[in-house]
C-alpha cells in the first residue's frame, strides 16, 4: 500500500513527531506538511536531525486545500477549537483525518463546551467521532473516518485502570490518578511557565480540579466500567523534556495479591504489542518507554488497594505513535508497522 499523508501543524513537538515517526513508515510514500509558521522553509532546516529523511516543503495555511487533496489520511496537529473545522474540510473531501487536539474526544456537546468555555467548531460530527486509544476500541477505530487522538495524561491513565474497571475489581469513588509529566507536554510555544530556570530543579502541581484532561479521563472510565467513574486527577509538571508517569490508586473490591493482580493484568494486555506489564518487584520508569509507542505497567496490592504505575513518552504513544497506530487500523496495516523499534536511553 502507498499512503500520503498530511500534517497539519507540523512545526509544534507533536507534528514533528508525527514527521519523524511518518518519513521511516514503509507503507507512506508521500508526506505534505502545513504550519502557520516557517512556511517556505523545508522541514529539515527547521528541525535539522530530519535532513536526509523529511527535507520537505513547509506549506502555508492557505495551502491546506491542497495538501487535503493530495493526501489519503490528514493528522491535525493543531490546538483545540481550530481542529474542528480543519476535520470538517478533510471529511468533505472524502478523506479520513486523525485529530490530535481535543475538539472530538468529548462526546457530549456540553461537557466539551463546559471544560473549554467555547462553542464547538463541528458539533455535527461528534457523533462520528471515534476516541483512538486502540487497546481499547480497535474495532471501532478500524471503520472510522474521523478520529480522535486521546490526550497524553488520559492514554497513561485509562491504559492503567481498564483491568481494573472492566473486571469490577475496585471501588470506583475511590479512583486516584497522580501524574506527572515533562515540559514538552506543554508544546512549544515560549511560555513562562516552561522557561529552563522555572522549570529545572522543580516539580508543581497545576491544574488541580480544573485541567482539561480530567473529563476526558473520567468519561472514558465510565464507559470502561459501565457506570458513573468520577476520579481524583492531579497532574505535576518535572524537569524532564519527555515522559509522563502515573500512579493510579483505589481500594480492591475483593482480596488480591500482587501477583494475582499482576497474572489480571496479563491476561487483559496479551497480544498486544505496545502495552507491557513489568516483572514481578519491577516498577517501570520514563527512560523505559522514550522514543516508543510502549506503555509500561506497574501492578501492585498494598493493604487492600490497587497501586498501578504507567509509563508512557508523551510524545509517542500519548501523542503522534498512537496517531500513527490508529493510521495503520484505518487502513488495514498491522498496528506496530512503522512502530516496532526500541527507544533510546538514557
Amino acid at each position: 500500500m502507498a499512503l500520503s499523508a498530511g500534517v497539519i501543524g507540523v512545526t509544534g513537538y507533536v507534528g514533528e513527531e508525527l514527521a519523524r515517526i511518518l518519513c521511516r513508515h514503509p507503507e507512506v510514500t508521500e508526506i505534505r506538511a502545513a504550519s502557520r509558521e516557517f512556511s517556505g522553509s523545508t522541514l529539515d532546516q527547521v528541525f535539522p536531525y530530519l535532513r536526509g529523511y523529511a527535507e520537505l516543503e513547509i506549506l502555508d495555511m492557505d495551502r491546506v486545500p491542497e495538501l487535503i487533496e493530495r493526501s489519503d489520511v490528514v493528522f491535525l496537529a493543531l490546538p483545540h477549537g481550530v481542529s474542528a473545522p480543519a476535520a470538517r474540510a478533510v471529511l468533505e473531501q472524502g478523506k479520513k483525518v486523525i485529530d490530535m487536539a481535543a475538539d472530538f474526544r468529548l462526546p457530549d456537546l456540553r461537557l466539551y463546551e463546559k471544560w473549554y468555555n467555547e462553542p464547538h467548531g463541528a458539533p455535527e460530527l461528534l457523533a462520528e467521532a471515534v476516541y483512538g486509544l486502540p487497546e481499547l476500541f480497535r474495532q471501532e477505530i478500524s471503520a472510522a473516518k474521523l478520529v480522535a487522538n486521546p490526550g497524553c495524561y488520559p492514554t497513561g491513565a485509562l491504559l492503567a485502570l481498564a483491568p481494573l474497571l472492566k473486571n469490577d475489581l475496585v471501588d470506583i469513588k475511590s479512583v486516584i490518578i497522580d501524574s506527572k509529566s515533562g515540559v514538552s507536554g506543554a508544546g512549544r510555544g515560549p511560555a513562562l511557565g516552561s522557561l529552563f530556570a522555572e522549570c529545572t530543579e522543580n516539580m508543581k502541581a497545576y491544574g488541580v480540579g480544573r485541567h482539561r484532561h480530567t473529563p476526558e479521563i473520567a468519561y472514558y472510565a465510565g464507559v470502561l466500567a459501565g457506570r458513573t467513574v468520577d476520579p481524583v486527577f492531579t497532574p505535576h509538571l518535572i524537569p524532564i523534556a519527555r515522559g509522563i508517569l502515573s500512579t493510579v490508586y483505589s481500594r480492591l473490591c475483593s482480596s488480591q495479591d500482587s501477583a494475582g493482580l499482576r497474572r489480571i493484568f496479563q491476561e487483559y494486555y496479551a497480544g498486544e504489542e505496545f502495552v507491557e506489564v513489568a516483572r514481578e518487584g519491577e516498577m517501570p520508569e520514563t527512560k523505559w518507554v522514550r522514543g516508543t509507542n510502549r506503555c509500561f505497567l506497574g501492578v501492585a496490592a498494598v493493604d487492600g488497594k490497587a497501586v498501578i504505575v504507567s509509563v508512557i513518552d508523551n510524545l509517542v504513544k500519548g501523542a503522534a505513535g498512537q496517531a500513527v497506530q490508529n493510521m495503520n487500523l484505518l487502513f488495514g496495516l498491522a498496528e506496530n508497522t512503522g512502530l516496532a523499534h526500541p527507544g533510546f536511553y538514557p
